[in-house]
């Protein structure tokens, strides 16, 4: 069958949804046509290509068609908008040009889904809408817009993309409960996670660039990856104040939207620092970098956002601090697997007690980085895209929805 992707990021964008996005895309590749409608390169791209209305190649066996969007860097939100505006613009009509037999739609830009089911309701084809982020949820939840009436139309039009969806797939079954809650059947409501791979080794921690990370302190908590409007930071800034004069050192590898105003409201903070993104091939060394590795998400934002950051950090055999409620994807998993600890994401000394509570007991960190590898092996990333290929196929045939896959 003939699948088309909408989707504004995609390599060479360097986003964690364009990675997904091709290898969802390549995955299905291997047994089906498939095309990407993208946009122009704007997410920190390793590559920028000039303008032109449509360009048109093939990556991995994947056709991926890039309409002439802006092309602005994300840093700045009226550009940002600029760029989703220019890409629906261009890509909807591209969209309804090609006719394939099933539509897939992520979340980037955050009206994608809707836009999907738009085109699929006029291309009388089958839709299937993978939410990545949850909007306009996260949108409110992040303070990044506040309620109002175009907001409550904006979620509106997202319900009815959701119930038109042959299937919503979902990372996390904190999102489905969301999902649920908004009116969908649950036969249509799948969780394929986005699972991890393995690295290949790990290296020592007297590595010299492990040493780095590290940056002196006797024992890391280590935070790798965005940080923008979803996490407890706060919560861990107060916390590290608290154990400044515990040798323990609170490292954020990273950027995002609220970098800046981490690191104004740190500044003094002796045992904080903020350090950029490592290349690719240094993860291995992030990872070993940390003796205890933070996933965390705001107390609201629970199965609006699902960390899958929380994978590669199972992958590495590293323990694990989940600064979110009990109920959401990350605690439970860690819960339940005993590969870490949860804490409340509203109060930092919960957190710090943790943290004190782990350093202390060397042999416990040991098994919970023991018990990590194991549980990664649930989550491994060749399953995933398999039953998200499995999940496309049902979609594309008609089918009714089966049980809960992936819980």
């Amino acid at each position: 069958m003939h699948i088309l992707l909408l989707n504004e990021y995609y390599p060479p964008d360097t986003s964690a949804t364009a990675k997904m996005a091709a290898q969802v895309a390549e995955t299905l590749a291997q047994r089906h046509k498939v095309t990407v409608v993208a946009g122009r390169p704007s997410y920190d791209p390793d590559e920028f290509y000039p303008f032109a209305f449509l360009r048109r190649d093939t990556r991995n066996g994947v056709v991926v068609e890039r309409v002439g969007s802006t092309a602005y860097p994300r840093h700045q939100m009226r550009r940002r908008v600029s760029n989703y505006l220019s890409y629906l613009a261009l890509a909807v009509p591209r969209a309804l040009a090609i006719r394939p037999d099933v539509i897939l739609a992520m979340t980037d830009p955050p009206v994608a889904g809707i836009a999907g089911a738009f085109v699929a309701r006029l291309a009388g084809r089958p839709f299937v809408y993978n939410i990545r982020d949850m909007y306009p949820d996260m949108a409110i939840g992040g303070d990044i817009v506040r309620p109002s009436r175009w907001v409550e139309r904006w979620e509106k039009m997202h319900r009815s993309a959701l119930k038109q969806a042959a299937r919503v797939i979902v990372l996390g079954d904190d999102m489905r409960d969301r999902i649920l809650a908004k009116g969908v059947a649950p036969e249509r409501v799948v969780v394929v996670r986005d699972g991890t791979s393995f690295p290949a080794s790990m290296p020592a921690q007297d590595d010299p660039i492990v040493r780095e990370i590290r940056s002196g302190f006797p024992f890391v908590v280590l935070h790798a990856g965005n940080l923008g409007f979803y996490g407890a930071w706060g919560t861990l800034l107060k916390a590290a104040e608290i154990l400044r004069n515990e040798n323990v050192g609170l490292v954020f590898i990273g950027d995002g939207a609220n970098r800046a105003a981490l690191e104004a409201a740190a500044s003094g903070s002796p045992n904080v620092r903020f350090l950029p993104f490592r290349p690719v091939e240094q993860v291995p060394h992030v990872m070993m970098a940390g003796d205890l590795h933070i996933v965390t998400v705001r107390r609201g934002l629970e199965g609006v956002v699902v960390p899958s950051k929380l994978y590669s950090i199972l992958a590495a055999g590293r323990p694990v601090l989940a600064v979110a409620a009990r109920e959401s994807d990350a605690a439970r998993i860690v819960i339940e697997s005993g590969c870490g600890l949860a804490a409340d994401p509203d109060d930092p000394a919960a957190v710090a007690a943790a943290i004190r509570e782990l350093r202390g007991d060397p042999a416990r960190l040991i098994e919970m980085g023991r018990l990590a590898r194991d549980t990664a092996q649930k989550y491994a990333r060749v399953n995933e895209l398999q039953r998200f290929v499995a999940v496309m196929e049902e979609a594309a045939l008609g089918k009714n929805g089966g049980n809960h896959l992936g819980s």
